[in-house]
C-alpha cells in the first residue's frame, strides 16, 4: 500500500514553492538574489517551519550565514504575504538555514579528485 502524502508534506511543499516565488520577486535585495529553497521541516503542530536553502555561486559557509540572517530579518514579511495567499487557519514561524550540502559536495568531490590523481600517480612509477 502506497504512503499517504501528509499533510505536513503538503504544507512543506507549499512553503517551498511560495517561498521561492516570493524571494525571487517580493525582496528587493540583491544579495538575496541567487537563493534556492532545497527543503522545509514543519513541526507537527504547523507552528514552526525550518527553511533550508542554497545560494547559487556561494563558496564559503560564512556568505551562507549571512544570507540566512537576512532571511531571518525577512521572516515576518514573508510570512504576512505566505498568509495572505492560502487559507490555512495559521501560518508557520519561518526559520531559515544555510544549507552547507552544496560546499561540502564540492569539497568531498575535489578530495576524491585528489585521491584519484596519487593513486594514478603511484601506478605510474
Amino acid at each position: 500500500m502506497p504512503k499517504e502524502y501528509s499533510r505536513l508534506d503538503r504544507v512543506a511543499d507549499f512553503l517551498k514553492q511560495e517561498l521561492a516565488q516570493l524571494i525571487r520577486f517580493q525582496i528587493k535585495d540583491p544579495r538575496l538574489a541567487a537563493i534556492n529553497i532545497t527543503d522545509a521541516e514543519i513541526s507537527r503542530d504547523l507552528g514552526h517551519a525550518k527553511i533550508f536553502f542554497t545560494v547559487i555561486g556561494c563558496q564559503s559557509e560564512r556568505e551562507g550565514q549571512k544570507a540566512a540572517d537576512l532571511l531571518n530579518r525577512a521572516s515576518g514579511f514573508l510570512r504576512k504575504r505566505i498568509a495572505e495567499g492560502n487559507t490555512m487557519r495559521s501560518t508557520p514561524q519561518l526559520h531559515f538555514h544555510y544549507d552547507q550540502s552544496v560546499i561540502r559536495g564540492g569539497q568531498l568531490a575535489a578530495l576524491i579528485d585528489q585521491a584519484v590523481a596519487q593513486d594514478k600517480s603511484h601506478h605510474h612509477e
